[in-house]
């Protein structure tokens, strides 16, 4: 039987990067996933990360065999252990939103980073796409709702709706814990979440990270796939839980929020199963 090995992989090697195609073949495991590190930007196009003990990266995990594990050992500058290489491969754990497992990371030597900007949030996709003056959004929860961007004079960033956009391969659950119940949040799973698909500005985006909890480690942004309309659109804007926990239920003015701006916009058999779900909890 072919040996296999796991890599875990967060810059140019990631979905839709210059460099995916070494990937070819390769069988990804998680697509939302993260390790402990420190990215920083090379500004030769590509990061470079170092371990830490508190800090995240995320990325995607991929099952690759012997020729493809060569082919990511010249791309990142590895020969073998012990000699001076541009990265060295090590073993560390990968946190995945279902259970953790050991891969291979390349990583640099913490004095090569000393003069490097941090990529603040540890995802290189973010720090790529998110100073776009335009940005696509897809919204899952309370966000496909138009009052509170009513209630909060923000109305006018949201107008521009694209269309009900599929987030595939991802499921519906309530994972982050206030006082008065759960929020919504997606994990990766064999389904779809069906959504609203905004066109965003800067300044839509600002607000969203207020919203969402991004400086307070609630949510983090994240870039998917989403289909409208039967087309693939890539790298688009979403908010993910960090730290999930057991789905509890949510509050019902939330559970209000999310049923209104899904009503006569998603599937009617999506906004059955949205009911059952929130009537489940």
């Amino acid at each position: 039987m072919e040996k296999t090995y796991k890599v875990f992989v967060y810059g140019t090697l990631r979905e839709h990067e210059f460099n995916h195609h070494l990937l070819n073949g390769a069988v990804c495991l998680a697509k939302q996933c993260w390790t402990y590190g420190i990215l920083f930007d090379t500004g030769l196009g590509y990061p470079a990360m170092i371990t830490d003990k508190v800090k995240r990266i995320y990325g995607e995990l991929y099952q690759v065999n012997e020729t493809i594990l060569e082919k990511l050992d010249w791309l990142e500058g590895y020969k073998k252990e012990g000699i001076n290489n541009e990265y060295e491969r090590i073993t560390q754990t990968i946190y995945t939103d279902h259970h953790s497992e050991q891969a291979h990371v390349y990583c640099y030597i913490h004095k090569k980073v000393e003069n490097l900007p941090m990529i603040k949030g540890g995802d290189w996709k973010c720090h790529l796409y998110t100073n776009k003056s335009k940005l696509l959004y897809f919204a899952y929860g309370s966000c496909m709702d138009n009052e509170r961007f009513k209630l909060g004079k923000v109305e006018h960033l949201f107008e521009n709706i694209v269309g009900c956009g599929h987030a595939t391969n991802f499921s519906l659950a309530f994972t982050v814990h206030f006082h008065d119940g759960s929020r919504a949040d997606m994990i990766e799973a064999d389904d779809l979440v069906e959504g609203k698909v905004y066109e965003i500005n800067q300044e839509a985006l600002h607000y969203l990270y207020e919203r969402e909890g991004v400086l307070a480690n609630i949510y983090r942004p994240a870039f998917i796939n989403v289909v409208i309309n039967g087309v693939i659109h890539k790298n688009v804007l979403t908010f993910l839980v960090k730290n999930k926990k057991e789905e509890v239920a949510p509050p019902e003015h939330y559970s209000n929020e999310i049923l209104r701006g899904a009503k006569g916009f998603v599937s009617s058999g999506y906004y059955r199963k949205l009911q059952n779900k929130l009537l489940t909890l």
